[in-house]
């Protein structure tokens, strides 16, 4: 008996894990290029073509970062229905369906962050680069060491954002025992049905996870405050 509630713990916890790491590693992989791309746009943005182009993008990634996570899941979840666009690929119910859903959740997340820890590099270290005998390349590279911190942040927050969701991958996920049960979906469930003592302890875990994510982004805040 006891051995089959630990099993279930870790398998709410390590499925958590693994959709919300998976979602981010993806979200990483695509959005730190991009948040990259439109930080270093803004030091050219001389025209005011750019310039308003650069600030319409801006404001689009914002709105994104504010997306409601059930409305995310309903989206998803209208993709993936049988009678959706994507229906033949039968994802919904999946953890697949849960990392997409959150994909969606934590690309903006991490392009905007990324793009404002590029953009807070001062003009004056590209500038002192080039003037150096540095390639544009080299320039790039230079600035982008300098915001590392404010990049490995947003992924951190990313992360953070992902394993706390709980609506758009209820949704999505059906949070189905053994097969796409999270934390959050797990203390929702378990909340309802009156067992108490399996919520707090999911609570418990979840918090654990939370106060780990915080202490990894105080400690990088600090280092790049010594910096």
């Amino acid at each position: 008996m006891v051995d089959a509630f630990l099993e279930e713990i870790w398998n709410i916890t390590l499925l958590s894990l693994t959709v919300s790491g998976t979602a981010v590693l993806i979200g990483a992989l695509i959005g730190i290029p991009i948040g990259t791309l439109l930080g270093f746009i803004q030091f050219r943005g001389k025209r005011m073509l750019m310039r308003f182009m650069h600030v319409m993008l801006k404001s689009v990634i914002n709105t994104f970062m504010g997306l409601p996570p059930v409305l995310v899941g309903l989206i998803v979840y209208l993709l993936l229905t049988a009678s959706g666009p994507l229906g033949w690929l039968r994802l919904l119910y999946t953890p697949v369906a849960m990392v997409i859903t959150q994909l969606i959740m934590v690309i903006p997340i991490i392009i905007g962050v990324t793009m404002s820890a590029i953009g807070s590099v001062e003009k004056a270290i590209r500038d002192r680069a080039l003037s150096l005998g540095a390639t544009e390349a080299q320039a790039a590279w230079l600035i982008l060491r300098e915001a590392r911190t404010g990049v490995l942040t947003s992924i951190i927050v990313a992360f953070g954002a992902a394993i706390s969701e709980v609506g758009g991958i209820m949704i999505t996920g059906g949070n189905i025992r053994w097969v796409t049960r999270t934390l959050t979906t797990a203390i929702v469930v378990e909340t309802e049905l009156g067992n108490f003592n399996m919520s707090l302890i999911l609570g418990a875990i979840l918090l654990s996870i939370a106060f780990i994510i915080n202490l990894a982004l105080t400690i990088l805040q600090i280092k790049g405050e010594k910096k």
